[in-house]
């Protein structure tokens, strides 16, 4: 593991491995550089992959830096390029990194992209009476101060009832059978600061981003779960109908994360997508 300072002072810490043309991925809330090992032996003979731990995810403290909003996240990534020299990267934003990614392009804009890959996110996760693509297409301002209650009585409680009580049934089967996966999510959420974590979920719930998807003039990967436990295909199609340039995969069966629930055709596809975005390049 390495790591950079960024312009706060902040220390990231980031894994690279691999040489070529550069692929930063952006993991989602609460989790780590970790979600990206499974593809790390496909991308690297034939590209330098960075991840890393967002502030205040991986177990790193804050060391005195700015709570993990988006825009520091965002300002975190543009000083991540510019510590590693690094310019026409394709960035794969999960969840989380997605909205990173989304307020890097209203901050920074493209420039410095060859492409984005965007895996299960909404440019809103709040609803209202004019908005249903966000997170169950009915999480409004009451459903969102509820969970902030949950997540301080119970950090790990409350994240993992986000997860299961939602539209995937098989989530929430499991929860409630307090199946060893959910027990082992569990422990590894016990041992978060849930400080820096329930402020980071504050202000993504406050983002909107959908200005931004008209402005994304590099090519688009979109990859959403079929049954994800947030978002439903309605809200897929739409953030592909608003972004100029954009090829979206549907991972029948999955849930949010379905990088990982179908990873070889997931690593098969962003490398045909980056090889797509190196033509572009040269």
């Amino acid at each position: 593991m390495s790591h950079f300072f960024a312009d706060d002072g902040a220390r990231i810490h980031i894994h690279i491995s691999g040489d070529g043309p550069p692929v930063v991925m952006l993991h989602g809330w609460t989790s780590s550089h970790q979600e990206w090992f499974p593809f790390i032996a496909a991308l690297q003979p034939k590209h330098r992959v960075y991840r890393w731990d967002a502030r205040g995810h991986g177990g790193h403290p804050l060391d005195g830096g700015t709570p993990p909003t988006a825009q520091r996240m965002a300002r975190d990534l543009q000083n991540l390029l510019d510590h590693y020299a690094l310019d026409r990267v394709v960035v794969v934003g999960h969840s989380m990194g997605a909205l990173t990614l989304w307020q890097y392009i209203r901050d920074f804009g493209t420039d410095r992209l060859a492409g984005v890959c965007i895996i299960d996110q909404s440019p809103r996760l709040l609803t209202d009476a004019d908005w249903k693509h966000g997170i169950y297409g009915d999480f409004d301002a009451a459903q969102a101060e509820r969970l902030e209650s949950w997540l301080r009585e119970d950090f790990a409680e409350g994240v993992l009832k986000l997860t299961a009580l939602g539209l995937n049934a098989r989530a929430r089967e499991k929860y409630l059978q307090n199946a060893p996966g959910w027990q082992r999510s569990r422990m590894a959420l016990q041992a978060q600061n849930p400080g820096p974590l329930i402020e980071c979920w504050a202000n993504l719930t406050a983002a909107d981003y959908r200005d931004v998807l008209q402005h994304i003039d590099v090519p688009a990967m979109l990859v959403y779960g079929g049954e994800s436990n947030f978002y439903r295909g309605e809200t897929a199609r739409y953030v592909a109908s608003r972004i100029p340039d954009a090829v979206l995969h549907i991972y029948e069966g999955a849930d949010h994360s379905p990088h990982q629930w179908q990873r070889e055709r997931f690593a098969r596809e962003l490398l045909a997508f980056i090889e797509r975005t190196d033509l572009a390049r040269t």
